[in-house]
């Protein structure tokens, strides 16, 4: 029960966090159209903040403490291929995470270098990730050569 219960509140915090991946370039994609300084200008750097701050950041913590939790009782799945696979999708999508961070500073700053559609195509980079990481650990694929 312990594990199970472990692993509920582990994928809780994954869920949390793909919201967050997935609505932070959808609000950049709107914000992207304002004025600088103007007042939806700063209604979407606060609402940014916030999903940033108070749901992306920490959802992806408790994902990363979770998930420790859960491989120091189960290491055994350092050792297959398919989960080293995921572990890199999961890093990449902490890279993304921060670059997403970098991008809100921009904005705080009032850049605006990247035209909309820039915004409505990094919007799908989490789905993608978050496919194949899902795809990775229900199917379990073998990638060791038969011998």
């Amino acid at each position: 029960m312990y594990y199970d219960l472990l692993k509920s509140f582990h994928l809780i915090a994954v869920i949390s966090w793909m919201v967050g991946l997935l609505y932070l370039p959808r609000l950049f994609v709107y914000h992207n159209e304002t004025k600088f300084k103007s007042e939806s200008d700063i209604t979407f750097l606060l609402m940014e903040l916030r999903l940033n701050k108070f749901i992306m950041t920490p959802a992806m913590a408790l994902t990363y403490i979770f998930g420790f939790i859960l491989l120091y009782n189960q290491n055994y799945f350092l050792f297959e291929y398919y989960f080293i696979i995921k572990l890199g999708l999961v890093i990449l999508l902490t890279a993304f995470h921060v670059y997403l961070s970098m991008l809100y500073i921009d904005f705080k700053k009032g850049y605006r270098n990247r035209v909309t559609f820039f915004y409505k195509v990094i919007n799908e980079v989490p789905t993608v990730l978050m496919i194949f990481i899902v795809i990775l650990i229900i199917v379990k694929p073998n990638f060791s050569p038969n011998l």
